[in-house]
């Protein structure tokens, strides 16, 4: 089992940038796919961005490609989002999530990752 903690989110304004950070305990976090999810008020989580164990084969939705990077510290435990040019429509929770299944974007995207992270807020204000 893994447990996940989230940080670096906050309050910013529109086309600035911001890296959420996620450190997971463990000592085979290389065995783990991990991802970012979000979920907007009154809106469903979706998938945002994951990332092979060996760091290798990264997926992004639609919505953030060209401007959301996910990256991962193996030896640090450490899994990163850095977002760029940040929109409104990004404010949402943002959970860090992890799996020993590694698939692609479309498989997390429907079925989601096994451990789950408690989340961190950004709000991208206009």
């Amino acid at each position: 089992q893994v447990q996940l903690v989230e940080s670096g989110g906050g309050l910013v304004q529109a086309g600035d940038s911001l890296r959420l950070s996620c450190a997971a305990s463990g000592r085979t976090f290389s065995r783990y796919a991990m991802g970012w999810f979000r979920q907007a008020p009154g809106k469903e989580r979706e998938f945002v961005a994951a990332i092979r164990g060996s760091g290798s084969i990264t997926y992004y939705s639609d919505s953030v490609k060209g401007r959301f990077t996910i990256s991962r510290d193996n030896a640090k435990n450490t899994v990163y989002l850095q977002m760029n040019s940040l929109k409104p429509e990004d404010t949402a929770v943002y959970y860090c999530a992890a799996d020993v299944t590694n698939a692609g974007g479309s498989y997390y995207q429907q079925y989601g990752m096994k451990y789950w992270g408690k989340g961190t807020l950004v709000t991208v204000s206009s």
